[in-house]
């Protein structure tokens, strides 16, 4: 049996895919994942084949793709690089599995379409889901007419905006390879049974008339890599240090410096010794004293159980990592589903909502105090003990009992 799992995002939406490839392939699957180029050596890492999408999404994100600052454009090409990605990754017989940027699933789902085999989304979030227990995430600038107010009313123009944007650049690219055009294309991506890739304590979710949803668990990826030797010695040198990082994200309003130096002296002021996450922020050292350590990309499974508190964005994959971790929280939430997991940890008890995207030293302090208090820590440690491993186990056996009940039925013919 033969998948192609298909993501264009970054890094949170490629490794629940890697860690789905993963347990795919121990139950006899072939998988191939269709991703950024900038993921190779996670999916080599992990001994999976990588048939890339698109343009780096740290560039495109970083505006270094030249002439792709149109929001219309990048959706048809990302609609195009997806389909000729999946299309040329099939090989024979096989399912698509999605997630990630709506433009590149809708691509997916054409290629499955025109390969005659099963598609399945997959969600990484309850919040993006159609609901009438929560409302939908609001775009940067959106302004919501004021007579539209129950959530059944939001999601409803949430479908008229997705048409609005994606509509007529999806069913062109569709008319492109042979397909018919269709009508209300984000419930024809999500279809009405998706997969959710969340924690059930982290990132419940409510039944609901609209979707039929199979929630299955986070798909983390197991990571066996050892931590750095200096980080090592780090951890040593003194008491656990609070780890500050904010992944493929950059802080909204503050350059590299001045985030830094908000971030450190922040923690410092609760006395306590900082780990700083390099990533897209390049956060750096301000200054030479031994309390401070900086590290790139690291197995945050391996660390996260050895620091205080973790200050992060707020992506699903962080959340949860720092979550099993027992590790407290304070997230700085910056687009997307991140202010979803900001409350959640909050309503958990495990952590706290930064107020605003940009942290400076006297707002950070102050959520320090509270993810450092002993109540804090003690909670993270509790529910640290209810949150899920074998998620992407249970979404593998499933997408193999599905798949093999599509091929075993008979034919309409």
């Amino acid at each position: 049996m033969r998948f192609v799992l298909a993501t264009y995002g970054s890094r949170g939406d490629v490794e629940p895919m890697a860690g789905l490839a993963v347990r795919l392939r121990a139950l006899g699957a072939r998988v191939r994942v269709c991703a950024p180029p900038d993921f190779a050596e996670l999916l080599d890492d992990s001994g999976v084949p990588l048939s890339p999408v698109g343009w780096p999404i740290h560039a495109l994100a970083t505006g270094a793709v030249p002439g792709k600052a149109g929001l219309s454009d990048i959706a048809a090409e990302l609609t195009a690089m997806a389909y000729e990605a999946v299309t040329g990754a099939a090989e024979g017989p096989a399912a698509v599995v999605a997630t990630g940027s709506f433009p590149a699933v809708a691509g997916a789902r054409a290629a499955a379409e025109k390969l005659g085999v099963p598609y399945v989304y997959t969600s990484l979030s309850p919040c993006y889901l159609p609901s009438s227990h929560h409302p939908p995430l609001r775009r940067p600038g959106q302004v919501i007419p004021p007579e539209v107010t129950g959530n059944r009313e939001l999601w409803d123009l949430h479908a008229e905006n997705t048409e609005a944007l994606f509509g007529e650049t999806i069913n062109t690219h569709r008319a492109s390879v042979g397909l018919p055009p269709v009508s209300g294309v984000r419930d024809h991506v999500f279809t009405g049974h998706p997969l959710l890739a969340a924690d059930p304590v982290l990132g419940p979710w409510q039944e609901t008339p609209e979707l039929d949803v199979t929630q299955t668990g986070a798909w983390i990826r197991p990571d066996e890599r050892p931590l750095p030797a200096g980080l090592e010695t780090f951890l040593a040198a003194g008491p656990k240090p609070v780890y500050v990082g904010f992944g493929s994200m950059l802080i909204r309003d503050a350059n590299a410096q001045e985030a830094s130096r908000a971030v450190i002296e922040a923690v410092r002021t609760q006395g306590r010794r900082v780990l700083l996450g390099s990533g897209w922020a390049d956060l750096t050292a301000i200054d030479d004293r031994d309390d401070c350590f900086v590290v790139g990309e690291v197995n945050q499974q391996a660390l996260f159980p050895r620091v205080a508190a973790v200050v992060h964005h707020g992506g699903a994959g962080t959340t949860a990592t720092a979550a099993r971790a027992g590790a407290p929280q304070v997230i700085v939430p910056q687009v997307a589903d991140q202010p979803y997991w900001a409350g959640r940890v909050t309503d958990l008890g495990i952590g706290t909502e930064h107020t605003g995207p940009t942290p400076t030293t006297d707002s950070l302090s102050a959520a320090l105090k509270i993810v450092l208090a002993p109540e804090t820590a003690a909670r993270a440690t509790d529910v640290a003990g209810t949150i899920r491993t074998d998620g992407a186990d249970q979404a593998a056996k499933l997408l193999l009992d599905m798949i093999g009940r599509s091929e075993s039925a008979p034919s309409a013919d």
